[in-house]
C-alpha cells in the first residue's frame, strides 16, 4: 500500500510565505535607486542611435536618395581615407535604419578618435561626430558606470542575481498570479493603485526579466573568466604588414571577401592595424541571434589575399550562448519591432523598480498614520535601505562624476 503523505500545516505554509515575501521585499529595497538606474539606462541604450539622429543632423539622410541594396563600400571607404585630419580609419558601419548616415570611427591627426557620417550611396562625407555621444554614454553607464571594467562590469551584472531573485520570490508572493494579466490596477486609493500596478507590470513582463537577469548573469560569467574565444587573429598564421595607403587596397579586398563568400551580407568592416595587416569583413548570414563578428572574412591588405573565413553556423555552444547575448540583452535582432517591444518592457521594468518603492512608501506612511503618508513613506523608504543606499546612491552618482573619462579617453 502506497504511504499517505500527510499534509503541510496551513501555518507552516503562511510562514513559509511570509518569508519569501520578505525576501522579495528586501532584495527589491535595499539597492532598488542602484537597479532603477541600471534598468533606465539599459532601456535608453536600446534607442541610443536614435538619438544621436535627432541631435546630430549629419546623422540623418533622406531614404529616397538611398539606392537598394548594400552601400557603396569603396565610395565610403575613398571619402573616410581623403577625410582632411584623417590619421587612419578604424571601423566602418552600414547605416543603423534606412534614414541613417553610415559611421565610419577614425584615428584623427592628434590622435583623438571621431566619427565621420557618409552617405550610403554617394559616400560623401555629411559631418564629423564625437566619440563621446548619447549611445556611448548609455552604453558605458549601464554596462560599468565609467568605472574601469574589471571593477564596473561586475558590479553591475550582479545585479542580475537580485532580479532572478526577484523574479523567483514573486511567484510565492503573488497567489494565482496567472489570473493577473487582465487585471486592471484599481482606483480606489493611491497604496491599491501601486499595488496593482506592480502585479500587473510584473506578470507581464515574467519573460523579460527572467531574459535580462540570464544574460546579465552570462555577462558577470565572461567577466569572471567564462569568456568565449571568437574567431580572430590569433587563428591565423601569420600576416604582412599594413600598407600605408590602405584606402587604395580596399576595392581588391572587398571583392576577394564577396568572391570567398558570396551570401556574407557585410554589415561592418574592420581596418588593418599593426597587429592585424587585414580587413575583417564582418556581417550576416545564415545563422541566426549572433553578432556581425561571428561571420567573417579576413582578407589581408597587402596582397588581396583571403586568410580565412569565419560562420556563424559553426560555432560551438559555449560562442553561440556568447554570441546570443547581446542581441537577447539590447533587442536588436528583429530591427525597430523587437527594440520597440525591449523599450517597451524595459520601461516596465524600470516602473516596477520604482512601484515596489512606492508600494514600501505608502504602506509604511499608511502603518505610522500621518496625515501626509506617501511623504513621510519616502523618508521611511530611505531609511529601511539601511547602508545599501549609501552603496546604491554612490554607484550612480560615480557614473555621472566618471563622465570626464570618456573625453579623456577618446583623446588617446
Amino acid at each position: 500500500m502506497a504511504t499517505a503523505v500527510a499534509p503541510v500545516p496551513r501555518g507552516k505554509k503562511r510562514k513559509a510565505s511570509r518569508v519569501w515575501w520578505h525576501v522579495h521585499q528586501w532584495v527589491g529595497l535595499k539597492l532598488a535607486i542602484l537597479l532603477s538606474f541600471i534598468c533606465l539606462t539599459g532601456t535608453l541604450a536600446v534607442v541610443s542611435q536614435e538619438m544621436d539622429w535627432l541631435m546630430l543632423p549629419s546623422l540623418r539622410v533622406a531614404p529616397s536618395s538611398v539606392a537598394a541594396g548594400e552601400p557603396d563600400w569603396n565610395r565610403m571607404v575613398a571619402s573616410a581615407t581623403a577625410y582632411p585630419g584623417v590619421e587612419r580609419v578604424q571601423y566602418l558601419n552600414e547605416p543603423a535604419a534606412s534614414a541613417f548616415a553610415a559611421k565610419a570611427m577614425v584615428v584623427w591627426q592628434d590622435k583623438s578618435i571621431g566619427y565621420l557620417h557618409l552617405h550610403p550611396t554617394t559616400g560623401e562625407v555629411q559631418g564629423v561626430g564625437h566619440w563621446v555621444n548619447a549611445a556611448r554614454i548609455l552604453r558605458n553607464m549601464h554596462r560599468h558606470l565609467n568605472l574601469p571594467g574589471s571593477i564596473g562590469i561586475p558590479l553591475v551584472t550582479s545585479l542580475s542575481f537580485l532580479l532572478l531573485v526577484t523574479l523567483g520570490t514573486s511567484f510565492v508572493v503573488y497567489k494565482k498570479w496567472w489570473r493577473g494579466f487582465w487585471k486592471a490596477p484599481r482606483g480606489r486609493d493611491a497604496r491599491t493603485w501601486w499595488g496593482d500596478f506592480h502585479r500587473l507590470a510584473g506578470v507581464w513582463t515574467l519573460w523579460f526579466v527572467a531574459l535580462i537577469g540570464l544574460t546579465g548573469l552570462w555577462y558577470f560569467v565572461e567577466q569572471m573568466g567564462g569568456r568565449a574565444d571568437v574567431p580572430r587573429a590569433k587563428e591565423i598564421a601569420e600576416f604582412s604588414a599594413a600598407p600605408t595607403d590602405v584606402g587604395s587596397h580596399f576595392a581588391a579586398a572587398l571583392a576577394a571577401a564577396r568572391k570567398a563568400d558570396p551570401d556574407l551580407r557585410i554589415q561592418g568592416i574592420r581596418f588593418p592595424v599593426d597587429k592585424s595587416g587585414a580587413y575583417v569583413f564582418e556581417g550576416g548570414k545564415a545563422a541566426v541571434l549572433v553578432r556581425p563578428r561571428a561571420n567573417t572574412v579576413w582578407v589581408e591588405a597587402a596582397s588581396g589575399k583571403v586568410l580565412a573565413k569565419f560562420d556563424g553556423t559553426e560555432l560551438n555552444i559555449h560562442q553561440r550562448i556568447s554570441e546570443m547575448a547581446d542581441p537577447l540583452h539590447f533587442g536588436y535582432f528583429g530591427g525597430y519591432w523587437t527594440k520597440a517591444i525591449w523599450l517597451l518592457l524595459g520601461g516596465l521594468l524600470t516602473a516596477l523598480c520604482v512601484s515596489g518603492m512606492a508600494i514600501y512608501a505608502l504602506r509604511i506612511g499608511r502603518e505610522i498614520k500621518q496625515a501626509t503618508p506617501f511623504g513621510i513613506g519616502w523618508q521611511r523608504v530611505w531609511l529601511g535601505m539601511g547602508y545599501w543606499r549609501w552603496l546604491a546612491t554612490a554607484c550612480v552618482i560615480t557614473g555621472f562624476v566618471m563622465l570626464p573619462t570618456l573625453f579623456w579617453e577618446s583623446a588617446q
